[in-house]
């Protein structure tokens, strides 16, 4: 994949915490335009289909069909930084209204608000 867009839901390779392998997984692009093309590379947060577990910082998302997602699924507040080359493909767009939440809760979580 070569163009990131804040929102967009892609497929990612995540590697797992103790480092034993990989798993592709969804996630919503939440880097800036510049910082995208800027750096060649996005931030991300990861989205998980664990729909029982949601935890500060994290999203339930309202609208999981329109982007693009297969199952009620959760936005966490699991960033990653991810280079071009390791989004596998593009799922969908999340939708604005998700969107201005997961921003929301980014920001508690962070303690930007």
């Amino acid at each position: 994949m070569t163009d990131f867009e804040r929102g967009d839901v892609v497929l990612v390779g995540f590697v797992f915490s103790d480092e034993s392998g990989v798993k592709r997984r969804p996630a919503v692009i939440v880097s800036s335009e510049a910082y995208n093309k800027g750096r060649g590379e996005a931030i991300i947060a990861a989205i998980t289909s664990n729909v029982d577990r949601v935890l500060l910082g994290d999203h339930l998302i309202t609208d999981w069909r329109g982007a693009g997602l297969l199952f009620p699924s959760v936005t966490t507040c699991i960033l990653r930084t991810v280079k071009r080359g390791m989004v596998v493909g593009r799922l969908g767009s999340m939708p604005s209204s998700d969107m201005a939440a997961i921003e929301d809760k980014l920001r508690l979580a962070l303690g930007l608000s």
